[in-house]
């Protein structure tokens, strides 16, 4: 019974990651990991500027199918 627990959260915990980076949950995490490793006293972007701006950068780039209006 406990094998079997065990694998169903494997399992979930699997799920839970893949979910994460299908809809970008990962990106503020990596960019927070790798702006601190360069410089641990940086001054890092709140989620919400960070993701305003990741946005806006994807809205401009017509190769990610922008919006025209």
């Amino acid at each position: 019974m406990a094998a079997a627990l065990t694998l169903l959260r494997e399992a979930g915990a699997r799920a839970w990651w893949l979910l994460r980076e299908l809809n970008g949950e990962h990106a503020y995490d990596r960019y927070v990991t790798h702006a601190r490793s360069h410089d641990p006293d940086a001054t890092v972007l709140s989620r919400r500027e960070f993701e305003n701006r990741r946005v806006d950068r994807r809205d401009a780039d017509p190769r990610e199918g922008g919006s025209c209006c």
